[in-house]
């Protein structure tokens, strides 16, 4: 193998930062090379997502993340010149022999987790394997699955990666000619010699990362892509909803969204505990086990009324993301807890700027009522009981109501607007219950509900807030500052905008259910001091009817895969940060047909 040292770096040739720019890591090198949106996401704004891929490849990075010997100094060519080219051992002092068979035929050291950074190179990075043997040092990287057979042994950001490792072990003094990718599923070493090229592709790479983060742009999806299918980010990138919405004449492909088999736990005993026992949370009452849940198929804890929850339970929720939800005994939303919250402080920026802009706020409000409207108008068609003519004038009269929200001219007018169709959907509401005389509805009230559908309701309403918020949040948006509703009196504006057009679909189609099918009887409510509220057994089966509905599966209108209620909720929440980004013309509806 020829040498092909690098020659000395030239300020002109190292690519242009912002000062607050930190060092590339070695592995989004990898990234950009495979997808410079993917590095982007990973790298600028802090996203990232498990999948099979990457769950593999940690399993696979065990034995070699578990800190090793330190990785001996290169010796410059003077020492060697001078007898000392040797290099130091990492164990004990060894004896006079043991030096003097060193001196002949110096020993390979194997340095594992090895931290690299080169302010020169702006780069910075862990070494899998280091194979040192005098001033010489290889870098060995892990890779999971089998050796690819293609031309080189391996694909090409692999290959720019694990050169990156070798240009830093130059930096620090080592002489590096070529390292190897150790694929753990066939047990493969494949040698990647650094050629010439492939450390002008590297310092290429380098540059366009570095320079694509200081641009503040993401880069648009790779048009028509194997690698998208694959990719652990796909939920969060939505490259093919992207193409699609900015291109009319693009295609779908048949992109299904990952199946989430977790459920959230609810707890609502005045005198539960929650406690951490391994992988488990326990519910407790008065010390007395009632409940387990496993922490792997937990998706939400949800406390209602006095219920505590240990320190230890608390923290292992924030490591694993699932957020904690807090409502009062009756059911109203009070907040929720995660971790150190989203690093996706661009998706805060866009959204404060949008927000700050009274054009681009009614541009927005005006959709999210229009499809408020046009989905209470379904929902109310579906389900009337009645003779079809008996609501006529109340069809056309939503439909226009819809029309006009989309030509408001202020979100006063807008509001006013939103007031006259909410009122021609409830009064009509009765006639979608079986037993409506039973129930005696005549309209919508609250604080408190005076009836057990207005107590439906105002619990619907709520669990639908806490949905949004937690949503919301989990995917760095921040959910008081909205665009419709204003952000007064603590309220979670985005959240409550972003549920208009899901209040028929969710809220209200579970109260009817419930109602419809017996579910929920008149003895399942309590009635006092002027209102109605559901009993602890109500709560219960109207949580249990709420997270049917969440996880039921429905054929999205525009996209036409089929997606749950609680996985669309992140869909349309991350299409608005498209929207805001610039990335998309406007924000897509979801308009029930």
């Amino acid at each position: 193998m020829n040498s092909v040292n690098e020659k000395p770096i030239k300020q002109q040739d190292l690519p242009r930062f912002v000062d607050e720019m930190p060092l590339l890591p070695v592995r989004m090198l990898n990234e950009y090379v495979y997808c410079p949106r993917l590095a982007y996401l990973m790298w600028v704004q802090g996203e990232f997502a498990d999948s099979a891929d990457t769950v593999e490849g940690k399993v696979g990075h065990r034995r070699v993340d578990r800190p090793g010997a330190p990785l001996p100094e290169a010796k410059s060519a003077t020492e060697t010149a001078q007898g000392g080219g040797s290099a130091p051992r990492i164990s004990a002092a060894a004896s006079e022999a043991d030096a003097q068979k060193d001196a002949e035929a110096p020993e390979t050291l194997h340095a594992r987790s090895v931290w690299l950074t080169s302010e020169r190179l702006a780069i910075t990075g862990k070494v899998d394997l280091v194979e040192a043997q005098g001033n010489t040092a290889t870098p060995v990287d892990y890779k999971r699955g089998k050796r690819p057979h293609t031309a080189g042994g391996a694909w090409n950001p692999e290959r720019v990666q694990l050169c990156a490792q070798g240009l830093l072990l130059r930096e620090h003094g080592f002489m590096t000619e070529g390292g190897f990718l150790y694929f753990i599923g066939s047990r493969e070493r494949v040698p990647v010699p650094f050629t010439a090229e492939l450390v002008a592709d590297t310092r290429e790479a380098i540059a366009g990362a570095r320079g694509m983060a200081a641009e503040g742009l993401i880069p648009s999806p790779l048009e028509e892509d194997f690698k998208c299918a694959r990719c652990s980010l796909i939920g969060i990138s939505l490259p093919d909803e992207v193409r699609f919405l900015t291109h009319a004449h693009a295609e779908l492909r048949p992109v299904y969204p990952s199946l989430d088999r977790c459920l959230p736990l609810y707890v609502q005993s005045n005198r539960a505990r929650v406690r951490k026992d391994g992988e488990v949370l326990v519910v407790e009452e008065e010390r007395t086990e009632v409940a387990r849940a496993r922490l792997g198929e937990v998706s939400h804890v949800v406390l209602h009324g006095p219920v505590s929850l240990t320190t230890p339970a608390l923290h292992e929720c924030f490591r694993r993301e699932i957020p904690v939800s807090y409502h009062s005994y009756g059911g109203w939303f009070l907040g929720h807890t995660v971790g150190a919250g989203h690093r996706n402080v661009e998706t805060r920026i866009h959204q404060f700027r949008a927000a700050a802009d009274g054009t681009i706020c009614l541009k927005l409000a005006r959709r999210l009522v229009a499809a408020k409207i046009r989905n209470g108008r379904v929902l109310l068609q579906r389900n009337w009981k009645g003779e079809p003519a008996a609501i006529q004038h109340v069809m056309v009269g939503m439909r226009q109501d819809a029309r006009a929200a989309l030509s408001a001219k202020s979100l006063e007018q807008l509001l006013g607007v939103e007031g006259t169709a909410a009122a021609r959907y409830f009064g009509a509401f009765a006639g979608m219950l079986s037993q409506a005389q039973e129930f005696d509805f005549a309209g919508r009230n609250r604080r408190p509900p005076r009836d057990p559908v207005n107590a439906l309701l105002s619990m619907g309403y709520a669990m639908l807030v806490r949905e949004w918020v937690v949503s919301l949040s989990a995917i760095g948006l921040d959910p008081y500052r909205g665009f419709y509703h204003q952000p007064r009196f603590g309220r979670p504006a985005l959240a409550l905008d972003m549920m208009e057009p899901f209040r028929s679909l969710v809220a209200d189609s579970v109260a009817i259910t419930v109602l419809n099918n017996g579910e929920i009887q008149e003895n399942d409510f309590l009635r006092g001091a002027g209102g109605c509220a559901l009993t602890d057994s109500g709560r219960k089966k109207f949580i249990a009817a709420f997270e049917r509905r969440m996880a039921q599966e429905i054929t999205h209108p525009l996209f036409g895969y089929r997606i749950s209620y609680r996985r669309l909720l992140e869909v349309q929440g991350r299409l608005l940060i498209r929207w805001l980004a610039g990335e998309i013309p406007t924000y897509p509806l979801f308009l029930t047909r």
